[in-house]
C-alpha cells in the first residue's frame, strides 16, 4: 500500500508541474507578468515626471543686506541705521516653457510608442514560441510511438539473432533506425526544453507550460488568410506599425526641440523689487528692479544648428525605415504564401493515407508480407516526413506571426 501511495505522490507531483494554458491564457500571464513590460512602462512614467519638471518655473530669490560697519559712529553691524531688501523673479521669454512642455509631451508619446512596440515584439515571441512548443510535443508524441514499436522489435531480433534465426545485419540495420529516433528524441526534448524555458520568462511562471491547443483550433489557425494583398498590408503597416511611426514622430521631437533651442536665444528677464532703509536716495526707498542680458550674440546658435541636423538625419532614418518596412512585409507576406500554398497541395486524405499506409506497413511486417529492407526503408522515409509535415505546419504559423508583427493590426480573418 506504501509503494503505490507513494507513486501515487510522484506521478501527482509531476502532473502539478506543469500547466494546461491556452494561448490566451499565456497572453494574459505575458500582460500581467512579464517583467520587460513592467519595466518599460516606467519610461512613460518618467516621461509624466519630465513634463511636469518642464511646467515648473525657477523659484524667486530673497537678498539682503546690512550695514557692516559704520565708520560716523564707528560702529559695527549698525543694523538699526543700515539694511535693505530685494526680490527678484526670472521671467522666460520668447514661449521657452511652452516650447519645453511641448517637447517633454513629445517625449512621452515616443515612449508610449517605444513601449507599443515592445508589446507588439514580446507579444509575437510569446505566439511563435507557443507554437515552437506545440509541434516540438507533436513530434515528440510521433516519434516515441515509432521508438515503442521499433525497440519491441528490436528486442525480439536480438532474441532471435542470439538464436540464429535472423542474420546479424537484419539486427544491425534496426539498429540504426531506434539509434537515429533516438538521436530526433535528444533533439525535440532539448528544444522542448528551452521552448519551456522561454515561455516562463515571458509569461513569469516557474511551472512548465502544456500547450492546450486543440487539432481543430490548429487547423483554424493554419487555415486562416491575410486580409488584402501586398500592397494593402504595406499601406497597413505604415499606418500601424509602432516602430515606424516612432520615427516619423522622432521628425516632430527634432522639430519641437530645434524651436525650444531658438527661443533659448531670446534674453530673458530678471524682473524684481528692493527695499533700502538709508542707502537711497530716500529713507525707506521702495524701487523696481529690471534686469535683461544684453543680446549681442546668439547664445545658443551652436545647439540650434545641432538640433536641425537633427531635424534631417532623423527624417532620412524615417524614410530608410519605410522602405525597410514595406520590403519586409512583402517579404513576409511571400513567404507565408509559398509555405501556405506548399501545405495546401497535401490533401487532408494523403495525410490519412500516409497513416494509412505505415499501419498497414506495420501489420505486413508483423505477418512477414514484407520485408526488412522495405520496412526499413519505409520507416527512414515516414521518420522524415513526419517531422516535416510538422515542421511545415510551424513555419506557416511563424509566418503569419511574423505579418502580425510587422503590419501591427488584425489581418488574418
Amino acid at each position: 500500500m506504501n509503494k503505490f501511495a507513494g507513486l501515487f505522490i510522484v506521478i501527482s507531483s509531476f502532473m502539478t508541474a506543469q500547466q494546461q494554458m491556452s494561448l490566451l491564457d499565456c497572453e494574459e500571464a505575458f500582460q500581467k507578468n512579464n517583467l520587460q513590460l513592467l519595466a518599460e512602462q516606467y519610461n512613460i512614467n518618467m516621461a509624466d515626471a519630465d513634463v511636469l519638471q518642464a511646467k515648473i518655473w525657477e523659484l524667486p530669490q530673497l537678498s539682503g543686506q546690512i550695514n557692516a560697519y559704520n565708520p560716523d559712529d564707528r560702529k559695527v553691524f549698525d543694523v538699526g541705521h543700515a539694511k535693505g531688501a530685494q526680490v527678484t523673479q526670472l521671467i522666460y521669454m520668447g514661449g521657452k516653457k511652452k516650447n519645453e512642455i511641448a517637447f517633454a509631451k513629445s517625449n512621452k508619446e515616443l515612449a508610449q510608442l517605444q513601449f507599443a512596440q515592445l508589446l507588439v515584439d514580446l507579444r509575437a515571441q510569446l505566439r511563435t514560441t507557443y507554437f515552437d512548443l506545440y509541434y516540438e510535443q507533436l513530434k515528440l508524441e510521433n516519434t516515441n510511438k515509432q521508438l515503442g514499436y521499433m525497440n519491441d522489435l528490436l528486442a525480439a531480433y536480438k532474441v532471435q539473432s542470439a538464436k540464429g534465426n535472423v542474420s546479424l545485419k537484419d539486427e544491425v540495420r534496426l539498429q540504426s533506425i531506434v539509434i537515429q529516433l533516438n538521436n530526433d528524441k535528444i533533439g525535440i526534448n532539448k528544444n522542448i526544453l528551452e521552448f519551456e524555458q522561454n515561455l516562463k520568462v515571458l509569461t513569469g511562471t516557474t511551472e512548465d507550460i502544456n500547450p492546450q491547443l486543440s487539432d481543430s483550433e490548429a487547423k483554424d489557425i493554419l487555415a486562416a488568410q491575410p486580409f488584402g494583398d501586398e500592397s494593402e498590408l504595406q499601406k497597413k503597416a505604415l499606418e500601424n506599425n509602432s516602430d515606424y511611426q516612432y520615427n516619423l514622430k522622432l521628425i516632430d521631437n527634432s522639430k519641437l526641440y530645434t524651436q525650444w533651442q531658438k527661443s533659448l536665444n531670446v534674453p530673458d528677464l530678471n524682473l524684481g523689487a528692493g527695499w533700502d532703509q538709508n542707502g537711497g536716495t530716500f529713507k525707506n526707498e521702495v524701487n523696481l528692479m529690471v534686469g535683461i542680458p544684453l543680446p549681442l550674440w546668439k547664445s545658443n546658435k551652436g545647439n540650434v544648428d545641432k538640433a536641425n541636423f537633427a531635424i534631417q538625419q532623423n527624417q532620412k532614418n524615417a524614410d530608410f525605415q519605410k522602405l525597410n518596412l514595406e520590403t519586409k512585409v512583402q517579404a513576409a507576406y511571400r513567404t507565408w504564401k509559398s509555405q501556405y500554398d506548399q501545405l495546401a497541395e497535401i490533401k487532408t486524405n494523403d495525410l490519412n493515407n500516409m497513416e494509412l499506409v505505415y499501419n498497414g506497413m506495420l501489420n505486413n511486417f508483423r505477418k512477414g508480407n514484407v520485408s526488412l529492407i522495405e520496412f526499413a526503408d519505409f520507416m527512414d522515409s515516414y521518420r522524415e516526413t513526419a517531422l516535416q509535415i510538422y515542421d511545415m505546419k510551424n513555419e506557416i504559423m511563424q509566418s503569419a506571426e511574423q505579418l502580425n508583427q510587422l503590419v501591427q493590426t488584425k489581418i488574418f480573418y
